[in-house]
């Protein structure tokens, strides 16, 4: 049941950032986006934390799931994130009201970098390995 929870909480999380990224695309307002301007470099912090904390959700939904990349483990949910962000931040050169950025690009990485860091130190306490 806990698991199930876990799976809605990352799917609804994903379909929240999606509805943000709508917003941003058709150029309609938001809270948030009044919030995130009140904020010294709120829109970097911003994506930060939202790709970030998908990756955590992401990887708490499938449990911690790896696949070998190039010969070393890699987070399921690093591969999923990291797809979505280089490919909706690229769409944003095609879109009029938004500005492809890279320096946006390098907040999603870091946020997705240090939530990986953080999933791996939880998946060591919540499924420690038995000698």
């Amino acid at each position: 049941m806990f698991q199930r929870i876990l799976v809605l909480i990352a799917i609804s999380f994903f379909g929240f950032i999606g509805w943000v990224i709508y917003l941003a695309n058709t150029g309609q307002k938001s809270v948030f986006f009044e919030l995130v301007a009140a904020i010294p470099y709120g829109d970097k912090l911003g994506h930060f934390c939202l790709f970030g904390l998908l990756t955590l959700f992401i990887n708490l939904a499938f449990k911690f799931k790896t696949m070998n990349v190039a010969g070393r483990p890699i987070y399921l949910a690093v591969l999923i994130v990291s797809t979505f962000v280089i490919l909706e931040e690229l769409s944003q050169h095609f879109v009029e009201s938004r500005t492809l950025d890279f320096v946006d690009l390098i907040a999603d990485f870091a946020g997705i970098a240090v939530f990986s860091a953080f999933s791996a130190w939880l998946c060591k306490k919540l499924y420690p390995i038995k000698v």
